[in-house]
């Protein structure tokens, strides 16, 4: 399959990057606490630079960590929790080289000066104490700023609807073929837990797994059974028999859980309409 053409938010770099440069400057002010603590003299320059190389890193392995949290969600079960537990040693030893590697070109390649940067093991120990710390930070803030940015940019009425415009009905797709590792895989549309739009394409969750095809949620909405599927937000659908709890969230939103443990937003926009199909009793 070819590679899906996604919608690109440009607040969540900027968001990152602010982030990540006031991490900067804080780690810069602990390190020099700490080396005046032991006795070393250090130069706010040099600490500076230990810590716009860890955070370089820590950028450069952002987009990994967005694409375990979009394939495998945390909200998605125990496997999916341990694969983000498992997830931090690749992280911890490609953040440890890698700030390794920029300490030695700047240091000892571009300003001439001795830096030393042991890889024994028990830097790489006392490293991946913090890596557990700081990947256990990236994940919380990524989940954060998805459901933040995600939410409609103008507050609407609660008892206010906004129908999109839907193709003509014609007859409901039982199945869909999707490709998976060049072999045509067909779905049941009644073992899809829900839909998530992105970009051009949705992704279907069904149980651990999720497949792509190429087409709009508001088209698979008109084409489903919409006594099956209902919108729930402006970018999920959800096949209602799998909903099991519905629970108050932030903002007058919603928050379903689904029999596979995932959990999406149910928006105040859509409220009403899924309602009419499972009324929110208080």
């Amino acid at each position: 399959m070819s590679s899906p053409a996604r919608s690109f938010d440009r607040r969540v770099p900027a968001i990152w990057a602010a982030l990540l440069t006031v991490s900067v400057f804080a780690h810069t002010h602990v390190e020099l606490a700490n080396e005046a603590a032991r006795g070393i003299p250090m130069t706010y320059g040099a600490a500076l630079a230990i810590q716009v190389s860890s955070h370089l890193v820590v950028a450069a392995l952002l987009p990994a960590i967005y694409w375990l949290h979009r394939r495998w969600p945390i909200a998605g079960g125990p496997r999916n929790l341990a694969i983000h537990v498992a997830a931090v040693v690749p992280f911890s030893i490609a953040h440890t080289f890698g700030m390794a590697a920029l300490r030695l070109l700047w240091f000892g390649g571009i300003v001439g000066e001795p830096h030393s940067f042991p890889l024994t093991l028990d830097r790489l120990l006392y490293e991946f104490a913090k890596d557990i710390i700081a990947y256990a930070l990236l994940s919380a803030g990524t989940v954060a700023l998805r459901h933040y940015l995600s939410r409609p940019a103008l507050p609407v009425a609660a008892n206010s609807v906004a129908e999109p415009e839907r193709p003509p009905a014609g007859p409901r797709p039982e199945r869909f073929a999707v490709r998976r590792k060049g072999r045509e895989i067909m779905v049941e549309v009644a073992d899809i837990d829900w839909i998530e739009a992105s970009g051009n394409y949705a992704v279907l969750h069904v149980g651990d797994e999720t497949f792509e095809i190429r087409s709009s949620l508001t088209k698979l909405e008109g084409e489903l059974d919409p006594k099956r599927f209902v919108r729930v937000h402006k970018s999920h659908l959800v096949n209602i028999a799998r909903v099991v709890e519905v629970t108050p969230w932030v903002s007058g939103d919603w928050r379903i859980r689904l029999q596979s443990g995932a959990e999406v937003n149910l928006s105040r926009r859509y409220r009403q309409r899924f309602e009419a199909l499972a009324p929110v009793r208080a």
